[in-house]
């Protein structure tokens, strides 16, 4: 059982990628901080990589209902664990490109401008590829933005099947490059670059999750508690409203509550609102940090993203790892169309039953079938902040996630586009699966930051813009979705967020890089 204090220098409500991040940066002896974890440890076990258990039982997946605009529950894909929903991701660690951070004609619409440049953003993208244990190379990316130096890890390399792709699709005049993936694949390193990444969790420890890349580090370097399996229901702000005092939250079977000089919610776009929303009060009626702006909630994104399975009849498709590559000759506006389709990358492995989960017509044998003769794509496009996307609370305290897709137009475009360069390799054969609001993995932009207190929640530091010690540090400050997993982005925002509380907290360290280690990528 852990004993807990009264009182901490910082508390991070949430164990995932954004409060990993902070809690890695913040970490030292001497400092207090205290990790509050909904969620339990994931336990390492045989179902980690069940296609059944993960896909068909969705084991892990929280069984919280929430309701759609209409008012209909549904079970979303989301994940409570140390580490959050990375630890089901596929590992993709991109930065967003200098495109994005500049205003962004669309098909549909514009994606605005961010508040601050890429090159601010530039010197934080390197040290969280560092932490995440980015490999990839720079330099082949068409679209690449620039870089103080090369990624901090080799690309893995392709598998035979996929190294034929990108000789064809080079061929063809596209410019595939490695996708910067975050596994531990290295002489010595635990990764055994299996077919169990996407999508699964990592029962060898192998991932750049945030639970083995940043959360134990953190604990690792002193300073940091963390608590696992408590629920925390509101933020108690002070008399005036502008500071928060407590955090009240369920540990153990008990109600506690516990003050401290900072409070960050690093709980996923919809939490972290949830959470604000919940904590309401009578100076902030409508939510912690949503008095001028009416914002809190609002511009939810999760991207427009299709699974493809392209299939030859002739050709059996024995590739392992299948998510070494991206195509980018899409993403911004192109030869195809003069506006931004989106981003392709190589989906890990489809197994029989993993699309039949989904895809009722087809029996699971016809699909084992076609597995074996797919190689997999993500296809992923940029939705476009709409105000009327929201994250609320419904009376009885359900969260009301009301979600229209925008941008469809062209997502459908880059479905056909890569259709038909498919089919031209010898993959006549496309069945396409487009994701649903139940896939909320990218959810992103329900507090946007910003510099102006009337059009944002947060500000450029990620602080609440009412309340002086509150931070947001998740996905819910982006202003935009782009095309890529914002992952790496939300690493980058935390580690600028830590440099204003180390200030808040009286300190002016500067945060040292974490070391590199001199690897060598393990022949495919």
């Amino acid at each position: 059982m852990t004993e807990l204090k009264t009182s901490y220098d910082v508390v991070i409500i949430g164990a995932g990628v954004g409060g990993g991040a902070l809690a890695n940066a913040l970490a030292a002896p001497g400092r207090e901080i205290l990790m509050i974890e909904r969620g339990p440890r994931l336990p390492r076990e045989k179902d980690n990589w069940s296609v059944d258990a993960v896909f068909h039982k969705k084991k892990y997946a929280t069984k919280e209902e929430w309701r759609d605009k209409d008012g209909a529950l549904f079970n979303p894909s989301t994940y409570y664990y140390v580490g959050g929903n990375s630890k089901f991701f596929g590992a993709a660690t991109v930065r967003f490109r200098k495109e994005d951070f500049e205003d962004l004609q669309h098909e549909a619409g514009i994606a605005p401008a961010w508040p601050v440049s890429y090159d601010t953003f530039e010197p934080y993208y390197a040290r969280a590829e560092r932490l995440m244990g980015t490999h990839g190379e720079a330099g082949l990316d068409p679209i690449e933005p620039p870089r103080s130096g090369p990624m901090p890890y080799p690309a893995i390399g392709h598998e035979p099947e996929i190294a034929w792709f990108e000789t064809k699709l080079r061929q063809k005049g596209l410019r595939p490059f490695p996708l910067p993936i975050a596994i531990d694949y290295h002489d010595g390193g635990a990764c055994a670059r299996c077919r169990t990444c996407d999508g699964f969790a990592c029962k060898i420890g192998a991932k750049g999750d945030a639970e083995m890349r940043l959360v134990n580090p953190a604990l690792a370097k002193g300073g940091v508690t963390l608590i696992t399996e408590a629920f925390v229901h509101r933020l108690v702000t002070d008399p005036s409203g502008g500071r928060v005092t407590a955090v009240e939250f369920d540990y153990q079977g008990e109600r506690r509550t516990v003050s401290a000089k900072v409070f960050v919610s690093a709980a996923g776009a919809i939490n972290s609102s949830a959470l604000l929303l919940r904590s309401r009060n009578d100076k902030h009626p409508n939510g912690l940090g949503n008095n001028t702006s009416d914002q809190l909630g609002r511009n939810y994104m999760a991207h427009n993203n299709t699974a493809m399975m392209a299939i030859s009849p002739f050709k059996k498709n024995r590739v392992v790892f299948q998510k070494s590559m991206a195509i980018n000759d899409f993403y911004l506006a192109n030869s195809e169309r003069p506006y931004p389709l989106g981003n392709v990358q190589g989906l890990g492995k489809l197994q029989a039953g993993m699309l039949t989960a989904s895809v009722k017509w087809a029996p699971e044998s016809m699909m084992a079938l076609f597995a074996e003769r797919s190689v997999d794509w993500w296809l992923m496009s940029e939705d476009l902040p709409d105000p009327n996307n929201r994250v609320s609370l419904d009376p009885d305290g359900k969260i009301r996630l009301s979600y229209t897709a925008n941008n469809l137009k062209a997502h459908g475009e880059l479905v056909k586009v890569w259709s038909k360069i498919m089919r031209s390799l010898g993959y006549p054969l496309i069945i396409t699966q487009k994701m649903d609001i139940k896939v909320s993995m990218h959810q992103c932009g329900t507090a946007r930051f910003g510099t102006d207190p009337a059009t944002s929640v947060l500000d450029t530091n990620c602080k609440v813009w009412d309340v002086e010690n509150l931070y947001v540090v998740d996905a819910s400050f982006l202003p935009s979705s782009t095309g890529f997993n914002p992952s790496l982005t939300i690493v980058a925002q935390a580690l600028r967020t830590s440099e204003q509380i180390l200030k808040e907290l009286g300190e002016t360290i500067a945060l040292p890089m974490p070391p590199v280690r001199a690897v060598e990528t393990v022949p495919a």
